[in-house]
């Protein structure tokens, strides 16, 4: 092998976007997954967990909910107010409607697919009808004062349960009124703060599972309105929970960067009585942990230091091997990077700019592993910002560097690049 000289680049500034929010393919093999710019991907399991499509993001689409209806289709909604559905084979928005009821902070699909609720600013859940081709508004249920921060279906289709600040209800779908409304601070005293409930599960045996701000996940019996049981397992807030298919398994994220696991275990052995008990704690994140999904075989979370971490369940993996083995997901699977060898050039790719960059040179030898000093350092020459509000899939700069071409969802860019002069001239 001949010699050859590494450059060490070191000046990429690139901070991944967060994780916002995670969605299962209700018996499918696919995980949905928003990040804080808008940015949406998905993920295959049965293929190792391979990032099979990236949807780039939008200034005017922020994520906050992600959900699967009809089977494969994929429905986002957010802040803007509106419901977006991916077309996942153009890897792009395909149609949008108008939720009516301001910003939407959660949506869930039912059991079937066939409709989807949203909760909105104004404290309303509407209903949508998922047809064929898009959504149609089916119709408003009970409002109530409180933005609605988070939403679950019972297994059966009958009612919805929406936690608040402060409360949560549980709504009878085919009436469309409130059936229960729970204060989740009525047994603690002295309370002086709100307390939030950032993430909600309707069992199907009747029970009501909420996460809140205080740091605990808490079990209710909706129909007699008390609380069954209550576990503080964090100092701080916890912000998202997912439960297993089979209801015996619970993982929630805290903004201290913890997921923590909980069971339904027996309260003696061979008996029948059972209890939640908390079973594992992992610390993989460094900061909120805002999404956690629950697959058969494995806890999912993904938080705003932007990594995804699929740790699997030993006693639910059939054999060892590399589905035992923990998955962290802490850089881009795309090609950010593009290099023009003749020229010298490095081309990184931003979600709103890109940045052209010369690499220093050296005119020192020396042995193998030892760092040569430059005698001209990198140069920054251009920053191209794009236009609109379409973020950046892809770009690449030509090996002669005379030719800068980038892409969003609906148009591409192409540039003749001078670096005598350093300018750039569009095509």
């Amino acid at each position: 092998m001949g010699e050859f000289e590494v450059h060490r680049v070191r000046f990429f500034g690139l901070v991944p976007a967060g994780v916002r929010c995670l969605a299962c393919q209700p018996r499918g093999s696919r995980l949905a997954l928003a990040r804080t710019d808008g940015a949406v991907e998905v993920y295959n399991f049965a293929a190792n967990y391979y990032q099979e499509k990236v949807i780039p993001g939008h200034d005017a689409r922020a994520v906050e909910s992600l959900c699967w209806a009809a089977g494969d289709r994929l429905f986002g909604a957010g802040l803007s107010g509106d419901i977006t559905e991916y077309d996942l084979s153009r890897l792009s928005a395909a149609r949008g409607a108008d939720g009516g009821g301001g910003p939407i902070w959660s949506m869930a699909a039912n059991g079937t697919g066939t409709q989807l609720a949203i909760g909105c600013e104004d404290g309303s859940v509407k209903i949508f009808q998922v047809v064929p081709g898009g959504i149609q508004f089916e119709r408003n249920l009970d409002r109530r004062k409180g933005r609605v921060l988070c939403l679950s279906w019972h297994p059966s289709d009958t009612h919805i349960a929406a936690g608040s600040i402060d409360i949560f209800r549980v709504i009878d779908v085919a009436s469309g009124q409130t059936v229960q409304r729970i204060m989740v601070n009525y047994h603690v005293e002295k309370v002086k703060r709100e307390c939030v409930v950032w993430a909600i599960a309707l069992l199907s045996r009747g029970t009501v599972v909420t996460a809140d701000s205080f740091g605990r996940v808490q079990f209710w019996d909706w129909q007699q309105g008390t609380l069954a049981e209550s576990h503080t397992v964090s100092t701080s807030a916890v912000l998202s929970l997912a439960v297993a298919e089979k209801e015996d398994s619970i993982v929630v994220g805290t903004s201290t960067g913890a997921t923590y696991q909980l069971q339904l275990l027996p309260v003696k052995l061979g008996g029948s009585e059972k209890r939640w008990v908390r079973t594992k704690p992992f610390q993989h994140h460094s900061h909120d942990v805002r999404a956690v999904a629950h697959s058969p075989t494995a806890l999912i979370s993904g938080g705003l230091d932007a990594q995804l971490v699929i740790r699997p369940l030993m006693e639910r993996v059939q054999k060892k091997g590399y589905d035992a083995a923990l998955r962290k997901f802490t850089f881009p699977h795309r090609r950010l990077v593009s290099c023009a060898r003749k020229a010298r050039l490095l081309l990184f790719q931003f979600s709103q700019h890109l940045e052209l960059w010369r690499l220093g040179s050296t005119r020192e030898t020396g042995k193998d592993g030892e760092v040569l000093p430059l005698c001209r350092m990198p140069e920054h020459l251009v920053q191209l910002k794009s236009k609109g509000p379409e973020h950046i899939y892809c770009s690449c700069v030509s090996p002669c560097g005379t030719w800068l071409g980038y892409s969003t969802a609906s148009r591409f860019h192409l540039y003749r690049v001078r670096c005598d002069g350093i300018s750039l001239r569009k095509v």
